[in-house]
């Protein structure tokens, strides 16, 4: 009987997975009307959950972070309006920034997470009469550290300027006041609650990663929120979320309630015995206690001959880009891993590594 393979290339950090036994049935997927028309009554209480855990006046469901994103530059980003864009940003957020751009909205892109760069770039927006939009990640998916939202937002309401942020990587992770037994932070509500700050902060977030479910929240002050709901193009031209996706952010929510901190602190434990394993066999890697972590930078011929060695031993993991441009190996950490699994990765991925 062949050993089952050890997969570190999902994003389903705590291990939700929402098998269709786990979920209510359905008489439709889909109310097949614009959102504009209305969406089901559990979809306005998945809102208001998501509202409430990630300290925000309002939510809202979308069906993808694209979707989300495309509403929010639209509504946000009118003509009176410049984006500072996080050069490291997630593509997706970068996709709805060009097509801001090709509307006309000016762009300024500034090195990743640099303060100095940022405070210039709302200078020079100021100056042209430009209220500033900046788009950026919460945490970064590539280094494994969250924006300094606080000073960012302290720069804004001079400005009358808009943080939007992509929170994909931080909700369902990060929480609050992040200490022993909660090692990364109380209830999972993402970089507001990590950050303990409010302002003018539009959250989009996609809860396939943490969460499991295939659906996105923009999340945020009532007034921006609701003006993105009237007023963003996807409500006019799609349908809502389907209804497998809302009960799975549903059911995701209330395993958040009951087992959410169990399953952080045990994420935590595998991702600091990975790299500890790692370490004491002369690998080290980055990351933090962020669940991917990533070899020092490789050349692409190098990391597939990384990769074929891992898969050769029964080990799947990825090969991409960092957020300063460079390529690593990069193995995702769930919940889910055993010390088995994560134990043998190490070994065999510290092995190559020294070989090659």
């Amino acid at each position: 009987m062949s050993r089952q393979r050890a997969d570190f290339t999902s994003s389903l950090y705590l291990g939700m997975r929402h098998a269709s036994t786990e979920l209510p049935g359905w008489s439709a997927l889909t109310t097949g009307r614009p959102a504009a028309l209305g969406v089901p009554p559990v979809a306005e209480g998945v809102a208001k959950a998501l509202a409430d855990l990630q300290g925000t006046e309002r939510a809202l469901l979308a069906r993808s972070t694209l979707h989300g994103f495309a509403d929010s530059l639209e509504v946000l980003g009118d003509e009176r309006t410049g984006i500072v864009l996080d050069a490291a940003a997630y593509p997706i957020a970068r996709w709805a920034v060009r097509r801001a751009a090709g509307l006309g909205r000016p762009v300024l892109r500034i090195p990743h997470q640099d303060l100095g760069s940022l405070a210039n770039a709302l200078d020079r927006l100021h100056a042209r009469g430009l209220r500033p939009l900046v788009v950026a990640d919460g945490v970064c998916g590539g280094c494994g550290k969250p924006f300094p939202l606080s000073a960012t937002v302290s720069r804004l309401p001079a400005r009358n300027g808009v943080l939007l942020l992509d929170d994909t990587q931080a909700l369902g992770l990060f929480g609050d006041r992040p200490g022993p037994g909660h090692p990364f932070g109380d209830g999972g509500g993402g970089s507001l609650r990590l950050a303990g700050t409010k302002g003018p902060v539009v959250l989009v977030s996609s809860l396939g990663n943490a969460f499991g479910a295939p659906i996105a929240t923009v999340a945020g002050p009532e007034l921006l929120v609701d003006r993105i709901r009237k007023h963003g193009g996807s409500a006019m031209h799609a349908s809502p979320p389907s209804t497998v996706d809302v009960a799975a952010a549903a059911h995701a929510l209330r395993l958040n309630q009951t087992e959410g901190n169990a399953a952080r602190e045990r994420l935590a434990s595998r991702v600091r015995q990975l790299r500890r394993a790692c370490g004491e066999q002369g690998l080290p890697l980055s990351g933090g206690l962020f669940p991917a972590q990533a070899t020092p930078p490789v050349t692409v011929a190098v990391g597939r001959r990384l990769l074929k060695r891992l898969a050769t031993g029964g080990v799947d993991a990825l090969l991409r880009r960092d957020c300063q441009g460079g390529t690593a190996v990069t193995l995702l950490v769930t919940a889910s891993h055993t010390v088995t699994e994560v134990t043998e990765a190490a070994t065999l991925l510290s092995t190559a590594w020294n070989e090659l």
